[in-house]
């Protein structure tokens, strides 16, 4: 079991007891606050004589990430905010896609239904190219979206229903982590989307940062209220 002392001390909370009451161990998850980066400690390797030591192997955690981004411990939800941004700063995503916690004395997947995060506050300012959209996820961290926190769109394979992400960071292998972005703010990004050709096609979408990201492709209208409906694939 991952140890969650936190700066060499219990961290309690109501609800988080059995959580709490698992730790054990001397390691120290790196310390960190909502919205700013983890403090994590040297690895072993940067220490004069001392050698890296591989994290230790626990298996699978009992811990799991719901679709609107609440963590649970098993099957109750962890209460306290300072808990879940600890653990958030320890998330790893591997090359098979799995998600893990890992600090540098143990790790282990845990399970995530959808994305880790989610991104529930927009604030933008700028019009056209010169726009830029900042995001706030459920751990208060901010992101500017643009080419290095792109969004992506995906549609419901048989709904088409769009569901927008926003690059975090990156994991070991191509699929990175990702805060989905909920209902109200893609609403947001809708009502500031413009239309743009690409490739072709005529586009609606948002600018941050000089980079356009596509919502959807506009429907082709030869005659008004004869629109042919875009593909979602």
């Amino acid at each position: 079991m991952l140890p969650i002392s936190w700066s060499g001390k219990e961290v309690s909370s109501p609800g988080d007891s059995e959580l709490n009451d698992a730790s054990h161990g001397a390691a120290i998850l790196p310390t960190t606050e909502c919205g700013a980066n983890a403090q994590s400690h040297a690895p072993c390797a940067t220490r004069p004589g001392l050698h890296a030591r591989a994290p230790r192997e626990c298996g699978p955690l009992p811990f799991l990430i719901k679709r609107d981004a609440t963590w649970l411990y098993r099957g109750s939800p962890i209460g306290r905010k300072e808990l879940v941004c600890l653990f958030a700063s320890v998330l790893k995503r591997a090359e098979d896609g799995v998600f893990w916690l890992e600090t540098p004395a143990e790790r282990g997947p845990i399970e995530v239904e959808d994305a880790p995060f989610l991104a529930v506050e927009l604030d933008w300012s700028g019009l056209g190219r010169d726009q830029v959209l900042n995001f706030r996820t459920n751990i208060d961290e901010i992101i500017a979206a643009g080419p290095d926190h792109p969004i992506r769109v995906a549609h419901d394979i048989l709904t088409c229903e769009p569901t927008p992400y926003l690059f975090i960071r990156a994991g070991a292998g191509r699929l990175p982590i990702e805060a989905r972005i909920s209902r109200a703010v893609y609403y947001e990004l809708v009502a500031l989307a413009e239309v743009e050709e690409i490739e072709g096609r005529r586009m609606l979408g948002v600018w941050s940062h000089r980079r356009f990201f596509a919502l959807g492709e506009m429907p082709s209208c030869d005659v008004i209220g004869d629109c042919e409906e875009p593909d979602c694939s």
